[in-house]
């Protein structure tokens, strides 16, 4: 009926995005985990930004765009979401999943395929300047922030970052 998912409740909501994720409903976003070196030691920092309507610390991140690969996509989002510019890698650096929630309302499930964007530059002038924050942290403080567990580990993975080579260190295996 047409009427229903306006008389649904917040109690009825996991319900609809069990459907949801039965059939198959889930949205896809790109999004850019963006980061730079500290001149000082060397250390990597990772940039959050708060989201616009709860506030809380996220990624930047959107949805597809024509003619953009997901890479491209991910750039454009650190551009125009915190101002950053800088390398984006290809490839993805891992995905995270969350609930979205619709200017309507409605929660949807999302994947989000992650990109690492190396910036190079911060601009002041970028369009969601005065909307959102931003600030820099170390990765294991910016992976408390955030509330997706997913989005955590991404974040945390970023301490293995080789600076110098821009590629994961190898972590020796534990002696028996």
């Amino acid at each position: 009926m047409a009427g229903e998912l306006s008389r649904r409740t917040s109690l009825s909501q996991p319900e609809h995005v069990s459907d949801k994720l039965l059939h198959g409903d889930v949205r896809t976003q790109y999004a850019a985990i963006c980061h730079r070196q500290n001149n000082g030691d060397g250390s990597i920092e990772v940039l959050l930004i708060t989201s616009r309507d709860s506030g809380r610390w996220v990624i930047p991140k959107g949805w597809p765009m024509r003619k953009k690969k997901p890479h491209e996509v991910a750039r454009q989002e650190a551009w125009e979401e915190a101002g950053g510019r800088g390398r984006v890698r290809k490839k993805a650096w891992g995905h995270y999943t969350y609930m979205k929630k619709l200017d309507d309302g409605e929660l949807v499930p999302a994947i989000v395929q992650v990109h690492l964007l190396d910036v190079a530059q911060m601009e002041d002038d970028f369009p969601e300047r005065h909307q959102r924050r931003l600030a820099w942290f170390m990765p294991s403080i910016a992976a408390s922030a955030v509330e997706e567990p997913e989005l955590r580990g991404l974040i945390t993975k970023l301490e293995l970052l080789d600076p110098d080579e821009g590629r994961l260190r190898r972590v020796p295996e534990p002696s028996r």
